[in-house]
């Protein structure tokens, strides 16, 4: 029998529940575990904890708002996060890490030989917090690193902070998918994140909804995509002081670069588009390239609860 899923939002779990929860785990029966905003005992958040430890098939963990309430909490999903060899994608979305909390994760992180998703938004971090990040996204020629990286709604991060991601983007061998949005970047930042996607030779989608920005930003990234090969498929600009027009001249852009490669990966009978699919099936069906409307629609992998 295949891996299933166990999938709970904003209940109280205790008794039978956190038990079937545990022998799921154990028996290897499931793939996708989510409790988002649940609440749990600190002695049954241990349980399940050690279930996660003992999992060979859960390849997806989701303890998005607020589950990890506290440092005992850290530490006890770390010490799961050593023995456990399968999840690969893993959400903390709106959970209260700040940089200490992180510390106390970062060794596990990133040694974890699957995790290539990670979801730290509202995680209530600052720039030691994106130093350490950064050391997730290891330059060309080193061990694999994350491809997907959620660090929405993070205010407490300095100019400094995003710099230092900047710098790690451009060099990552293996990051697709960054998530920046609901931070107060602003167009010094995004002029930053130009130059990483422009070096990025991985980089598919940016999103950078509600982040500041104005035209001054969007008249870069204009000229990135029209006078630089890129690998950026998706910008997600929705909710900045952006004119439609420079957003359309954008996403026609993209969708031309898309188009090509396409034709290319056809002709070659390489692998190409198939990637690609797979990638923006995360993300809003819309075949704009610049989404001009909130919301990322069921993307799991760029969930922004607040």
């Amino acid at each position: 029998m295949l891996p299933g899923s166990i999938q709970i939002t904003g209940e109280s779990l205790a008794g039978a529940e956190i038990k079937d929860i545990c022998d799921s785990l154990r028996e290897n029966s499931v793939r996708l575990l989510s409790v988002r905003g649940c609440q749990l005992s600190d002695r049954d958040f241990g349980r399940v904890c050690r279930g996660v430890a003992d999992s060979h098939s859960l390849a997806q963990l989701n303890l998005n708002l607020g589950v990890v309430s506290n440092i005992g909490r850290v530490k006890q999903i770390a010490e799961a996060l050593k023995t456990n060899r399968s999840i690969q994608t893993l959400f903390l979305h709106g959970s209260p890490l700040t940089d200490t909390g992180l510390a106390v994760l970062n060794p596990v992180l990133s040694i974890h030989p699957s995790l290539v998703s990670l979801d730290l938004g509202d995680c209530m971090l600052g720039d030691e917090g994106v130093q350490l990040i950064c050391g997730m996204l290891p330059p060309d020629g080193a061990k694999s690193g994350l491809k997907e990286l959620t660090l929405s709604a993070n205010p407490a991060v300095t100019c400094k902070g995003w710099a230092r991601l900047a710098i790690a983007v451009a060099h990552s061998s293996q990051l697709r998918v960054l998530n920046l949005d609901y931070n107060p970047l602003g167009d010094q930042i995004a002029g930053m994140l130009a130059v990483a996607v422009a070096s990025s030779r991985t980089l598919e989608v940016l999103d950078l909804e509600g982040t500041g920005l104005t035209n001054q930003s969007a008249q870069i990234f204009l000229d990135m995509v029209e006078n630089y090969p890129t690998c950026l498929r998706m910008l997600i600009l929705a909710e900045n002081n952006i004119s439609t027009d420079l957003q359309q001249q954008i996403s026609d852009l993209l969708s031309e670069g898309e188009e090509e490669e396409d034709k290319d990966g056809e002709a070659h009978g390489n692998s190409t588009g198939r990637e690609k699919t797979t990638w923006r099936s995360q993300s809003n069906s819309s075949s704009q390239m610049v989404l001009m409307t909130s919301g990322l629609g069921d993307s799991l992998l760029a969930e922004t609860e607040m």
